[in-house]
Parts: C-alpha cells; sequence; structure tokens
C-alpha cells in the first residue's frame, strides 16, 4: 500500500497546480492519472492576470510570462464593427494583459516545476474504486495497487470518476450546439494585438492569437465535424468574421470538436474527498475562464489542505467548498450571458449592436469588464 498526505486524482492544469501547492508547503502528494502520457492536445488557451498572481508564489509564473503572448485587450465584434473594447492595460496588476498560451505549453510548465519540486504523476493509473473513513480515503488503481491517503482530491474533468464514485450531483445542462475548435494559420485581416469575440446570427467564433504564429479558432455550429479542415475554419470565418479585409485560412494545424456543458457540482466536497476544476463546473468557452477557474480553485484547495494537515480545523475545507461554488456559479452565468448575446438571431441584431455599442463607451462598462474577465474581481 502507497500512503500519502493527499492523493490527486487527474495531471491536467488543476490537478499539477494542486500536488505543487502541496509539496511546495511541505506535504507528501501523490498524483495519478490514467493517461500513458500528458495530453499533447490544446483546448484552453488564455491564462488571465488573477492566475499568473496565483501561481506566482510557487515558481511557475515567469516560465509562463516568457512563453506566452501578452494580449493588452479583448474586444467583441460584429465582422468588422468594434461593439466593446476591453482594455487591461492600466489594471492594477503586475500582469495587465491576457496571456494567450496552449493548454500543451501550460501543462508541460507545470509538470516541470512539480517535477523539479520532487514530485511526479504515476501513469497511466486509473482509479477504480474509492472509500472513505473516518481517518482517510483508500483508492485502489486498475493495476490491483491500492493508496492511503488523508485526503483526495478529483481534478480529473467533466467526466470525474471521484465525483461519481462520491455520489456527488453535477446539476446544469448541454448547449444544443456543438464547438469547432482548430489551431490555424491566418493571414490578411485579423489583429495581432487581441483576442476577439466575433457575434454572429450563425453563431459566435473565437478569434485568438498564440506563439508561433498560429491563431485559435473556436466557434459554434450546428454540428461540428471531427477534424474540421481548412474549408470548414474559412467558410466560418468568411460567415462570421472580417469582412473588409477577409481572414485567409493558409494551414490547420491542429482541430477537433466538443461539446459544452453548464454544469456544476452540488457539493465540492464530501467528507475527504474534494473536487476542482472540470470535476466541479464546466462551461462555455467565451471569455476564457474555464481553466483559469479550475487553477484558482487549486491554488485554494492546496493551500487550505495544508492548514488542515499542519494541525488546522477541518472546516476551512467546508469554507472551500462553500466559497468557490458561488465564484463557478458566477463564472457560468458570464460565459452564459456571452453565449446568448453571441448568438442573437438576426431580428434583434441591431438592437443588441446598439446597446452594447453605445454601453462599450462607457469607461465604467468596460473597467468592469475587464475586472471579470481577468479574474482581478475574485481577489
Amino acid at each position: 500500500m502507497i500512503t500519502t498526505d493527499v492523493l490527486v486524482v487527474g495531471a491536467g492544469p488543476v490537478g499539477l497546480t494542486t500536488a505543487i501547492v502541496l509539496i511546495r508547503l511541505g506535504h507528501d502528494v501523490v498524483i495519478v492519472d490514467g493517461q500513458a502520457e500528458g495530453a499533447n492536445t490544446s483546448r484552453a488557451a488564455v491564462v488571465h492576470s488573477r492566475t499568473l498572481e496565483l501561481l506566482e508564489p510557487y515558481g511557475v509564473t515567469p516560465a509562463l510570462e516568457a512563453r506566452g503572448l501578452h494580449m493588452p485587450r479583448f474586444t467583441i465584434r460584429d465582422r468588422d464593427r468594434l461593439l466593446v473594447g476591453v482594455p487591461f492595460e492600466g489594471l492594477p496588476t503586475r500582469y495587465p494583459y491576457t496571456l494567450m498560451i496552449s493548454q500543451a505549453d501550460t501543462e508541460a510548465f507545470l509538470l516541470a516545476r512539480l517535477e523539479e519540486l520532487g514530485g511526479r504523476v504515476l501513469r497511466p493509473a486509473l482509479v477504480t474504486t474509492i472509500a472513505q473513513d473516518a481517518s482517510g480515503v483508500t483508492a485502489t488503481l486498475d493495476d490491483g495497487r491500492t493508496l492511503r491517503a488523508s485526503y483526495l482530491v478529483g481534478a480529473d474533468g467533466m467526466h470525474s470518476a471521484v465525483r461519481e464514485q462520491a455520489g456527488i450531483g453535477f446539476t446544469g445542462g448541454t448547449y444544443a450546439e456543438s464547438f469547432a475548435l482548430a489551431d490555424v494559420r491566418l493571414s490578411g485581416g485579423v489583429p495581432k494585438d487581441e483576442v476577439i469575440l466575433y457575434f454572429s446570427p450563425d453563431g459566435l467564433v473565437v478569434v485568438a492569437p498564440l506563439p508561433d504564429g498560429i491563431h485559435r479558432i473556436v466557434a459554434t455550429v450546428e454540428e461540428a465535424p471531427h477534424e474540421p479542415d481548412a474549408a470548414f475554419v474559412q467558410r466560418l470565418l468568411d460567415a462570421r468574421g472580417p469582412e473588409a479585409e477577409p481572414a485567409v485560412v493558409e494551414e490547420v494545424v491542429w482541430g477537433s470538436r466538443f461539446r459544452v456543458h453548464h454544469r456544476i457540482a452540488d457539493t465540492y466536497r464530501d467528507g475527504r474527498i474534494l473536487l476542482a476544476g472540470d470535476a466541479a463546473h464546466v462551461h462555455s468557452p467565451a471569455g476564457g475562464q474555464g481553466m483559469n477557474l479550475g487553477i484558482e480553485d487549486a491554488v485554494m484547495l492546496g493551500e487550505a489542505l495544508a492548514k488542515v494537515l499542519e494541525g488546522g480545523s477541518g472546516d476551512l475545507l467546508d469554507v472551500y467548498a462553500a466559497a468557490r461554488r458561488p465564484v463557478a456559479e458566477k463564472v457560468v452565468g458570464l460565459a452564459s450571458r456571452l453565449t446568448t448575446l453571441a448568438t442573437t438571431g438576426a431580428a434583434l441584431r441591431p438592437l443588441r449592436n446598439a446597446v452594447l455599442g453605445l454601453a462599450g463607451r462607457l469607461p465604467a462598462v468596460r473597467r468592469r469588464l475587464a475586472w471579470q474577465l481577468s479574474g482581478l474581481d475574485r481577489r
């Protein structure tokens, strides 16, 4: 039997961050993941200001900063028309920008920091059974090994086996549309210094620069192809993107599709089992909040667990669970509102654009959006 202070299930950004925090604070952690190796594909592409602040004490932020693109603003557009410009410059933070970096890179830097601290990931290792008692949690792996931990963290994604075994509900629904995702090389009329959310009656499309001359495209479609090709992405941008100087898809580097749920776990804690990240909340990618919210969970949970392991009250874990769920509700609400606005039908489009155009001229509105998207309102 392997014994440890905390067993972390899932080695994505959330699980890795949880383990880094705990090890950095002096506690023993075992982290397991069902994949044979880390994911080399990417969904998340945004690291916000608040996330960089939270990761700074744990030695991860400098590597992310050096690799990612620093975007000074986020814009909402209807084709060429600017509806709302959200500037991050001037925010009271050392990181007044949105950092564009692929999730694959983010995971690689987190893993490197974990290993630097002496941690490692056991993989492939699937947790098959979990049982908890008054003093800890026992987990059995698919290879027959048994682990005993004081606490277990489920950071194993939307289809969390930890959440299911704990019997925690996952309340919400699924968007009717599917999402197409592609990393492409573009030429033409897409700005290189901003992340853009294009509104269209056909659905939303996000166009965001990434390192190495790549742009990330995320779009809602009725039924996305399994692997979007250049012709498919070109049709999306022709229908929803810039008109005066159209964007031209030169190459699709990678593409995929997924369906998006809007769900929140009924509770983040069941005794000695705790949830973080997508195991606890999922929502629309509009606004780029998902991975950031999960990393926030990880830091808050890791710090709370460290205090409990050092003799602090177990009530600190109730505080974590009670505090993080309303934050998720707020973020899910913002993402849902952006998605609903983006997909407004043709009849209401002029009214929506007029209202947003007027609101976008107000400094208070722009600043509030900057605080929300950057995560600084969650300090």
